[in-house]
């Protein structure tokens, strides 16, 4: 099995990589079908279901999918220029992708939000519908977005490409336990391992410079949330406070009378001030989805800033270490909140830091598998509630302490010889029978939890 560490790890933007980089990945996908029909087109629809309905408002899942009509993509998304698309679009109700001749489209009339049908491959389905002139549907698809960003269509889903292991790699690990074992037989760390991986698929330097630019722009997401205030948008009136507690940590900073607890603010700081840039549109890395987004740059920042000896050049491991542990968990498992909770998503992200912070603080591969597992098994059961759809209440402080629990279930790893009696393999099925076992209302829907018990206006 490989996931490469870019598939883990994506630019993009917020809120929501499952709600929002998914259908505009989708809606591009779409128009590449539509560039390769033999039919002329005049117009576009689209149709949004279960939790893609349930809480797309929130999450921006509308305008995602108008964007991604009319062309935009998450890697290279331009806000400014999005924004002009779409005061143009409210006037003349047409979209121009490139390639394709105007295609008509009212959001108020071919944008809908269907709260009755459910697909049935995923929780986050949508259909995406091409017209002719006479506005007959002359082209159909039914795609899925499957979580951190990942996007099926149905026939892919079906045919179980989500699962598909591709080409061969040397070391590949599908469990926990394989991994094990072939870091002993080889002799070769976690790291190196998947650093083959990627290399037999995509070269040594497209690794490289891959991941010094993730690194770059979650750790420039970090520093962003860390200099901006002012109001969230989505109208719960959610106040930014990372700049407001990064400022009085740093006037702190140096003094004796700081408690050794003052820690975890820092590492708080940095996750919140990550999911308060996903929150308010901007750029984030899935990691492994944007709900979860700030949990592993947290930790790494908390390694460089805080760690004696640390140093940028053990972050390449870090983030492959992490890479290799979120395939596990989305091969088996999912990492899908309106799949299996937010024990998939932030639970996720916390056992990849955790193994990642265990790797570049010297941990064994045995460590390192016992370091996620303690960090995940300490997430099971976790619910995706929402307060009005919107990826702030409970998502923003929930990062932040997934940030505590990584750096703690690497500690804790660190100090025994990997010997544990839950093994990481057992933790992940258990997720995923948990996910199976939750009801609807806590998988990212918005229908019980804080969603229901916190006044939404």
């Amino acid at each position: 099995m490989f996931l490469s560490v870019f598939d883990m790890f994506k630019v993009g933007i917020g809120p929501s990589s499952s709600h929002t980089m998914g259908p505009m990945v989708a809606a591009a996908r779409f128009l590449d079908m539509m560039r390769a029909s033999p039919f002329q087109f005049a117009g576009v629809r689209a149709s949004l279901h279960g939790s893609l309905a349930f809480t797309g408002v929130g999450h921006a899942t509308d305008r995602a999918t108008i964007l991604g009509l009319a062309g935009f993509v998450p890697d290279t998304y331009d806000h400014k220029k999005a924004e002009a698309t779409l005061a143009h679009l409210a006037n003349a109700h047409t979209l121009h992708p490139d390639g394709l001749p105007p295609l008509h489209f009212d959001p108020d009339e071919d944008l809908i939000f269907d709260y009755d049908t459910v697909l049935p491959g995923h929780a986050n389905g949508m259909v995406l519908m091409a017209t002719d002139a006479q506005g007959d549907v002359t082209l159909r698809q039914v795609f899925y977005s499957i979580g951190g960003g990942f996007v099926m269509t149905e026939e892919e889903l079906a045919a179980g490409k989500a699962t598909d292991e591709g080409a061969p790699v040397p070391f590949p690990f599908k469990s926990a336990a394989e991994m094990l074992d072939m870091s002993g037989m080889s002799g070769k760390s976690i790291a190196q391992m998947k650093r083959a991986n990627e290399v037999a698929r995509g070269g040594a330097d497209q690794l490289a410079s891959g991941t010094k630019r993730l690194w770059q722009v979650m750790n420039a997401c970090i520093d962003r949330g860390l200099t901006t205030d002012g109001t969230l948008p989505g109208g719960l009136h959610v106040r930014r406070r990372a700049k407001d507690i990064h400022d009085k940590l740093m006037d702190e900073r140096g003094m004796n009378l700081s408690a050794p607890h003052t820690i975890n603010d820092w590492m708080s700081v940095y996750a919140m001030a990550v999911n308060e840039e996903n929150a308010a549109g901007g750029q984030v890395v899935t990691a492994p989805t944007n709900g979860a987004a700030g949990v592993l740059p947290a930790t790494l920042r908390y390694y460089l800033d805080h760690v004696p000896g640390a140093s940028e050049a053990h972050v390449e491991d870090f983030l492959l270490t992490a890479a290799a542990i979120g395939g596990l968990v989305k091969y088996n498992a999912s990492i899908s909140g309106a799949e299996a909770g937010c024990q998939a998503e932030v639970g996720s992200a916390a056992a990849m830091a955790a193994a990642g912070l265990c790797a570049v603080m010297g941990g064994t591969p045995a460590q390192i598998e016992n370091a996620a597992e303690i960090a995940l098994e300490h997430h099971l059961g976790m619910t995706c509630d929402p307060v009005r759809g919107l990826v702030q209440v409970p998502c923003i402080e929930r990062n932040g302490l997934g940030a505590i629990k990584a750096v703690s279930a690497a500690s804790l790893a660190l100090r025994g010889d990997g010997t544990h009696l839950v093994p990481l393999d057992a933790c992940i099925e258990t997720m995923r029978q948990t996910g199976v076992d939750m009801s609807e209302k806590y998988k990212e829907t918005s229908l019980g939890g804080l969603a229901v018990n916190v006044p939404n206006c």
